[in-house]
């Protein structure tokens, strides 16, 4: 049996791919260095499987908090198709720019709305606006402020609609988080999903290019 490890992890990955296929649009928003933090995009598994969850669904509102250079956004918008909708929330307006050009040479800009500026801002001028639900919204923001991210993102979706949140392993470090306020924030996150009548949730971890992490699907059955 070969040696399991990180570089096995990555050599997983890259016969995997196939299943992932990319153009040179979504390969350029991947590997993209104008952005703050170069590299934090989700792998390309994860990329596919958004846009299967949303295709498999029927989402026509999708809701993202974090886009970067546009990489999941563009996975995401292509299954919505033109006739849905995707509200994409970035903190950066320089990363917005980056990812709206992405998003322009993949030929879906006309059904992606980006606003800028922090999550738990944007996300609590939606609710006070009454905005339609979502059908599935994806968080990859900051995760000291998860907590709230995921309770917003339940105010703005419909009964039955799916929440996924990227990167809540960390490392295997929600076991022992520290000082560490982006894994604290984690622990809280899920903290507070215990016991929520409103939520089914499952939680899978993750090895690959992207290390060891893990996301979590929250399905909102309860109002």
């Amino acid at each position: 049996m070969t040696a399991s490890g990180p570089e096995q992890w990555v050599a997983v990955d890259e016969r995997l791919a196939v299943f992932a296929r990319e153009d040179a649009v979504l390969a350029a928003a991947r590997t993209s260095t104008e952005v703050t933090r170069p590299g934090i995009e989700v792998s390309r598994q994860m990329g596919r499987m958004l846009h299967i969850l949303a295709a498999a669904t029927g989402a026509r509102r999708v809701l993202e908090l974090g886009m970067l250079a546009g990489y999941s956004t563009i996975w995401l918008a292509r299954a919505v198709g033109p006739s849905g909708r995707v509200v994409s929330i970035e903190l950066d307006r320089d990363n917005a720019a980056v990812a709206r050009r992405h998003l322009e040479d993949a030929g879906v800009s006309a059904w992606v709305d980006i606003h800028c500026g922090p999550a738990a801002d944007v996300t609590a001028r939606m609710v006070a606006a009454g905005v339609e639900p979502f059908d599935l919204v994806f968080i990859d923001a900051d995760k000291a402020n998860l907590a709230t991210y995921v309770e917003r993102a339940l105010e703005l979706a419909r009964p039955g609609a799916l929440v996924i949140v990227d990167n809540v392993v960390r490392g295997g470090r929600i076991l022992d988080p520290g000082d560490d306020e982006q894994v604290r924030g984690v622990v809280r996150a899920l903290g507070a999903l215990q016991g929520d009548d409103r939520v089914q949730v499952s939680i899978t971890q993750t090895v690959g290019e992207k290390g060891w992490d893990g996301f979590a699907v929250i399905r909102k059955v309860a109002p």
